[in-house]
């Protein structure tokens, strides 16, 4: 594996994690920024209005269990990103943080938040994105040089 996408992926995991981390203990406790909270509750009384099991089957979410369990899974899978060795376990936290993101710039639209609001959700599902796109072709690298290495050799050549 090349360690220059080593480094990206790692890099990549560890501060996206990181953020989600800080992101998700912003949506459950005031006790990093209480405006922002604030804010937040606010905004998520909106968010819960246009979640789209509500339009779709009339599944009315209370804003803030809805706003909980996305911090929560923030948290949850900021964790995994960060901490968790497996790329199994990095892949799912990501695919579900992607999902997240996806959530997020749908409720932002719905909402007409301005551009402010919903850009930071475009730039992470892009880096999240990006991730993934790394991990793939590291992935097909590593497979690469598995399947070369482990070819028949007669006489000490290898044998294509």
């Amino acid at each position: 594996m090349p360690a220059s996408n080593t480094i990206v992926l790692k890099s990549l995991s560890i501060l996206l994690g990181l953020f989600f981390i800080f992101v998700g203990t912003l949506k459950l406790t005031p006790h990093i920024s209480k405006d922002l909270y604030k804010d937040l509750r606010t905004e998520y009384v909106k968010y819960a209005k246009v979640f789209p099991l509500t339009a779709l089957f009339g599944v009315k979410i209370p804003s803030k269990w809805y706003r909980r369990t996305v911090g929560i899974m923030e948290i949850v899978c900021g964790l995994a990103m960060a901490l968790i060795p497996y790329h199994k376990i990095k892949n799912v936290a990501n695919v579900l943080l992607l999902m997240l993101m996806l959530l997020g710039i749908y409720q932002h639209w719905m909402v007409s938040d301005p551009f402010e609001r919903s850009g930071p959700a475009l730039v992470f599902t892009f880096m999240l994105g990006g991730r993934l796109v790394v991990w793939y072709q590291t992935s097909r690298k590593e497979a690469a040089d598995l399947a070369t290495i482990n070819l028949p050799q007669a006489n000490g050549l290898k044998q294509e």
